[in-house]
C-alpha cells in the first residue's frame, strides 16, 4: 500500500513536467514558408478559421482566456508562442500533440497558413518570408498543378496532376493524393487515398446522396498526402456532383417561444402552471402580510385602548 502511494505521488509530480516539455520541431519542417503573400485578405479567412477550430482552447488572442489544460494551450499572441517561425506553427497546427488535435485531415495547408496569417497580425515585428514558387523534390524546378474533373457517367470524380517546366507538362505519377469536401466544421473526406497512374490520374469514387447546396453543387479540395515529394499544393473546385439540399430554419420545427403552434402541447401546459403557480404563491404571501398588518394593527389598538383606561383609574 505505501508502494502504491509513492508511485501515485511520483506521477503528480512528473506529469506536469513530461505535459510542459518543449515541443521541439523537425529541423526540414521549420523552414516550410507560405507560397502566398499573407494580406488582409489571408488574414480575415484565417480569423474566421481560428474562431471555428481553435478558439475553443486557445481563446481570443490577446486576451489570455484559454482554457486552464496541462499543458496550458497558451495564447498565441504572446511572445512564447509568436517566436515560432512560420513553418513551426504550421507543423503544431498540422499534426497536433496531447490535447491539441491534428488538423491534417481538417483543413488544408491553404487553410492553416491562413491561420498563421491571422495570428502574425498580432506581431507587429513580423515580417514575412515567403516561397515563390511550389517546389517539388521529383520534379525539381517544375511547377504542380492539380485539376478535378466529374465524370456523370459513372458519377466518379478524376483527378489530373501534372508538372509543368519550360512550357512542358508532364504527368505526376505515383503520387498519392486525397479528396475533401468542404463542410460547415472542416472538410469532409471522399473514399481512400487514390495513387496517380502513369498518365497522372487518379478516379475518386463520389458517397450517395452527397449533400449539396440548392443547385447541387460541392466544393472540392484536392491535394497531395506526401508534401515533401510532390509539393504543397492543393486545389478547390466547384463540381455538381451532390444531391440538391435546401436549408431548414433550425427552429422551424422546434420553435418553442418564438411561435406558440410549433411548441409541444407539455411545453405549454408546464409554462403555464408554473406560472400560474409562482403567481400565486407571490399573491399568498402577499395575503399574508397583509393578515399580519391587520394584526398588528389590532394588538396596537388594544394596548394603547389598555393603556388610556389604566391612566383613566
Amino acid at each position: 500500500m505505501r508502494s502504491f502511494f509513492l508511485i501515485i505521488i511520483t506521477l503528480q509530480l512528473l506529469l506536469p513536467k513530461l505535459a510542459g516539455q518543449e515541443w521541439i520541431v523537425p529541423d526540414d519542417k521549420k523552414s516550410k514558408l507560405s507560397t502566398f503573400t499573407f494580406n488582409e485578405d489571408t488574414r480575415k479567412s484565417g480569423e474566421k478559421l481560428y474562431s471555428i477550430n481553435c478558439m475553443s482552447c486557445h481563446g481570443t488572442p490577446g486576451k489570455a482566456n484559454y482554457l486552464n489544460l496541462i499543458p496550458p494551450p497558451g495564447d498565441p499572441a504572446t511572445v512564447k508562442i509568436q517566436r515560432n517561425n512560420d513553418g513551426e506553427i504550421f507543423f503544431k497546427v498540422t499534426t497536433g500533440r496531447g490535447q491539441m488535435p491534428s488538423f491534417k485531415n481538417v483543413l488544408s495547408s491553404a487553410d492553416i497558413w491562413h491561420i498563421v496569417s491571422f495570428l502574425r497580425s498580432f506581431n507587429n515585428n513580423y515580417k514575412q518570408q515567403m516561397m515563390p514558387i511550389i517546389t517539388s523534390s521529383a520534379y525539381p524546378g517544375a511547377i504542380i498543378r492539380i485539376l478535378v474533373s466529374f465524370n456523370p457517367s459513372d458519377t466518379t470524380i478524376t483527378l489530373t496532376a501534372s508538372a509543368i517546366k519550360n512550357n512542358t507538362s508532364l504527368p505526376v505519377s505515383g503520387a498519392e493524393a486525397k479528396l475533401f469536401v468542404h463542410r460547415t466544421f472542416g472538410l469532409l473526406l471522399i473514399d481512400e487515398a487514390k495513387i496517380t497512374n502513369k498518365s497522372g490520374a487518379a478516379i475518386f469514387r463520389i458517397p450517395q446522396n452527397l449533400p449539396g447546396d440548392k443547385a447541387g453543387n460541392v466544393l472540392i479540395s484536392a491535394r497531395f498526402t506526401n508534401e515533401e515529394i510532390f509539393g504543397d499544393v492543393s486545389t478547390d473546385t466547384l463540381l455538381s456532383v451532390g444531391v440538391k439540399t435546401f436549408p431548414v430554419s433550425l427552429i422551424a420545427e422546434r420553435g418553442m417561444w418564438n411561435n406558440v403552434r410549433k411548441a409541444p402541447v407539455w411545453i405549454i401546459l408546464t409554462y403555464t402552471f408554473g406560472l400560474l403557480a409562482s403567481w400565486g404563491f407571490i399573491l399568498f404571501v402577499l395575503m399574508k402580510l397583509r393578515d399580519i398588518f391587520i394584526i398588528g394593527e389590532s394588538v396596537t389598538k388594544q394596548n394603547t385602548e389598555q393603556e388610556n383606561l389604566n391612566s383613566e383609574t
